[in-house]
């Protein structure tokens, strides 16, 4: 199931600022106009260049003009329900394709949000840091176990506890020489924001991974990793975004295992000594 340029917009319109936003905006204004505009009709629409619209384009995850003009053409859904990209009469298969292509759809559309300097960035901070902690309440948790079970592979101290009272002691502990790595799909969880207050404060240089770039997370992030996400509604838009962010620190991992090189290496084949010995 393609994904429709209209969607792609709306999942990352917080995400835009400046001559994006407007031309985000006139597109969702004027949906059934801008099928049939040129990238010239469209420029001039906006008084924006040329130039501007082929890199507002690239910039929300397609190749040219002319293949996100062709997934206006694609319907999508406004029902808001929490499975609202679901209809009654979809069977097992088609269901299944739909959940497979949301997650698809929230995968592309994140390696064309995120800088290649951002993760070279991101890389040589947990590479210097004294101790790395990843952060996360509830489903974000999920993101932040995955990296610490990743990062326990490579040379770097990592730390990372489910309970919300333990994120905050260890928080308290970090310094200025280490790297804190804080997950929130939103990027407003009441709890997340404490922690991350408190990173803040010690002066822990902050990577925010999150669906919202201009949330309160990010505002206090030093780093901000940005997650798409095929947007239904806003109850069932974190489960493709959580796809995202795993596959965000499953890349960080792989980033900090090659970096190190030999070094990773030898910590994993000591650790696939030590599972070996205690299977029969």
């Amino acid at each position: 199931m393609a994904q429709s340029g209209f969607t792609r917009i709306r999942s990352m319109r917080e995400q835009l600022s400046g001559s994006d936003e407007k031309v985000a905006t006139f597109i969702l204004a004027n949906p059934e106009e801008i099928r049939s505009l040129t990238i010239q009709g469209l420029a001039n629409a906006v008084g924006l260049s040329t130039a501007t619209i082929s890199r507002f384009v690239k910039r929300v995850g397609f190749s040219s003009f002319r293949e996100f003009s062709l997934s206006l053409a694609v319907v999508t859904q406004s029902d808001d329900t929490f499975f609202g990209e679901i209809d009654e009469e979809d069977d097992t298969s088609e269901i299944v394709k739909k959940v497979f292509s949301g997650a698809t759809n929230a995968l592309e559309s994140t390696v064309n949000m995120i800088k290649t300097v951002d993760w070279t960035t991101a890389t040589k901070w947990l590479v210097e840091a004294r101790r790395v902690g990843l952060f996360g309440i509830g489903g974000s948790s999920i993101v932040a176990l995955n990296g610490y079970h990743k990062l326990l592979r490579t040379p770097l101290d990592v730390e990372q506890h489910p309970d919300y009272d333990v994120q905050l002691m260890q928080a308290v502990r970090m310094r200025t020489t280490d790297v804190a790595i804080v997950v929130s799909h939103s990027g407003r969880n009441h709890d997340t924001l404490t922690i991350a207050r408190q990173l803040h404060t010690n002066g822990v240089k902050i990577i925010a991974i999150t669906a919202y770039p201009q949330s309160e997370l990010a505002k206090l992030a030093d780093l901000v990793l940005a997650s798409a996400a095929e947007e239904v509604n806003i109850r069932s838009e974190s489960m493709s975004s959580l796809i995202a962010q795993i596959t965000i620190m499953d890349s960080l991992f792989t980033l900090v295992g090659v970096q190190l090189g030999d070094k990773t290496q030898q910590v994993v084949d000591h650790m696939r000594t030590a599972i070996e010995g205690t299977r029969e």
